[in-house]
């Protein structure tokens, strides 16, 4: 079960169209895409054991003005990645000519929504 730490998305739609993303997965591709200033937001898992090992996340989007999202399953979050492994962050970029640029701008100005 996930951590009672953790406030992550209870909006299905937008846990859906977050989970159909391809994204670029892994705590420390995470961290890379952050601080090389190309991530566009950043997808943790608030099942992650233990949690601390990506809590070092939220601080490093706060800083960078990357908004952030907890979803509710490492499993889930795996899967959407293409991975049968459980995925505990990751990372969503915009590459220039790609086709999901509207969905991913789309999914950023939600995620901000739900940080006001």
């Amino acid at each position: 079960m996930f951590s009672p730490k953790v406030y992550y998305i209870h909006d299905a739609h937008l846990t859906k169209k977050l989970l159909d993303l391809k994204l670029q997965k892994g705590a420390n591709e995470a961290t890379k895409t952050l601080n090389r200033g190309i991530s566009e937001f950043i997808v943790m898992a608030a099942d992650a054991e233990p949690l601390e090992i990506i809590l070092h996340l939220p601080l490093l989007c706060e800083d960078k003005n990357v908004p952030y999202v907890f979803v509710h399953s490492k499993q889930a979050l795996g899967l959407a990645c293409g991975v049968s492994r459980p995925v505990i962050a990751c990372s969503v970029i915009i590459k220039e000519g790609s086709q999901l640029k509207q969905q991913i701008q789309s999914i950023h100005q939600s995620i901000e929504r739900l940080l006001v």
